[in-house]
């Protein structure tokens, strides 16, 4: 590698405050409405120009149960459920609270009330703004260097939340990272008008998805609440890809549409000819890339036998997920011992029992937990990392990564953030118990 000096030169200041969020997701916009709501001033920098992430401009509109598994007792609350009844009240979310679908919402009537809440909470935002550099003295963060449409600035603030995905702070920082040998491949999701309740997907697949370079791909999709003849899609995944890598990255993006226009154009032409691309989203959904050490790492006979954690920041039912990379197979395993694994759309299954091939005798989990130290580096005082950046075999991940489970993750870290700052404390002296008690009274059900 060659290399280009570039002159010193001054950076503004462009904002000061007490937390900072690099990542609009909903995990960073919980952490910051959370934040915000204890008396901090916050500030979120985003590289889109929408707040919400996966289920915004990835397009993914499902949120899995809040829920225990015999659906009676509700163990997901806090912002998530919040969110769920806003929505409702404006007819644009579904329940169905099943194994697979808590609620179906409208994404693009979620972005709006992202922007709403972030407004009625007093958070500064910067969309459209990337980062590029972190400023460090010692054990802390001063600063974040951040570049959109006025230029090259600075960010400072008392306490930083990487909620990129990836870990851009906690990766310039110098955490130690890791992958798994197999990283669960993206899927590029996307929106089609036409009916499709005719088509037999699995045969049309089988019949004609060489000709227009499909695999026999598990996949995925369903409706969109009050939008006719709409249906979301995510029927191909993306092989082969690491997404934290700037070159695999782009071909994911470009593969990913590739595939979704020529999946609506194998069923226009075998199908249905009315069927249409009608919108494709903004980020490829990103399963897996890089993981962060911190003091507690999730396992997976862990997640699922053991609950009773004094500082639990999350609580959970959605099944270990799995996305295989090299035979185009799902693999979800159930807290009650069952698992099943499908190959492709014709779900061919195999299928058997996790507990008793492992002797497990104790009493089934009707939710898994979390505890606070999932969250706890080691090496900086002012610095959360947080979403699917988490510490976690890749078993438990399967579990963990999904929307209402990383939600719960970033108001936790937003609480932490605040009390560190209110405590005059570094997050490695923030006692769990007391933030599972301060997430409860902002409406959490820990």
């Amino acid at each position: 590698m060659t290399f280009i000096s570039q002159p010193k030169k001054e950076i503004p200041i462009i904002y000061e405050a007490d937390v900072c969020v690099l990542g609009g997701s909903c995990t960073g916009l919980f952490a910051a409405i959370r934040a915000a709501r204890l008396g901090a001033k916050v500030v979120v920098i985003e590289k889109n120009n929408c707040l919400g992430g996966t289920a915004t401009a990835g397009l993914v509109n499902i949120w899995h149960s809040l829920f225990d598994t015999d659906y009676k007792e509700q163990v997901i609350a806090g912002l998530t459920d919040e969110f769920e009844q806003r929505l409702l009240r404006e007819n644009a979310l579904v329940f169905e609270n099943n194994v697979s679908v808590g609620c179906r919402f409208n994404p693009a009537r979620l972005a709006c009330l992202l922007d709403e809440m972030a407004n009625e909470n007093n958070i500064k935002l910067f969309l459209h703004t990337y980062y590029s550099d972190v400023i460090t003295e010692k054990d802390k963060i001063n600063a974040v260097i951040v570049n959109n449409k006025n230029g090259v600035g600075a960010i400072q603030a008392k306490f930083f939340i990487d909620a990129s995905g990836d870990g851009d702070i906690a990766r310039d920082i110098g955490l130690e990272s890791y992958k798994y040998d197999y990283l669960q491949p993206p899927t590029s999701c996307f929106y089609i008008q036409g009916n499709t309740d005719d088509c037999n997907i699995s045969q049309v697949i089988a019949d004609h998805g060489k000709e227009f370079g499909l695999d026999d791909d598990w996949g995925w999709y369903g409706t969109v609440p009050n939008l006719k003849n709409i249906s979301f899609r995510a029927d191909n995944h993306i092989f082969d890809v690491d997404c934290s890598n700037a070159d695999d990255l782009t071909k994911a993006e470009i593969e990913g549409r590739r595939k979704a226009k020529a999946f609506t154009d194998m069923f226009k032409k075998y199908c249905n000819s009315d069927i249409e691309l009608v919108s494709l989203c903004s980020n490829i959904g990103i399963r897996d890339t890089l993981h962060y050490k911190t003091r507690f790492k999730a396992s997976e006979i862990e997640l699922l036998t053991k609950n009773n954690y004094d500082d639990v920041i999350l609580k959970g039912t959605y099944r270990i997920d799995m996305h295989h990379q090299n035979d185009n197979g799902i693999t979800f395993k159930y807290l009650d011992g069952t698992y099943v694994t499908l190959f492709g759309k014709d779900e061919r299954t195999e299928k058997g029992n996790w507990r008793d091939e492992l002797g497990i005798n104790s009493e089934v989990l009707k939710y898994y937990s979390v505890p606070f130290d999932i969250l706890v580096q080691e090496k900086f005082s002012n610095f959360i990392p947080v979403g699917r950046m988490l510490n976690a075999d890749s078993a438990a991940f399967g579990a963990l990564r999904v929307m209402v489970n990383l939600n719960q993750l970033g108001e936790a870290a937003g609480v932490a953030a605040y009390m560190c700052i209110d405590a005059n404390k570094s997050v490695q002296e923030l006692n769990g118990i007391s933030v599972k008690n301060k997430l409860n009274k902002g409406g959490s059900t820990l």
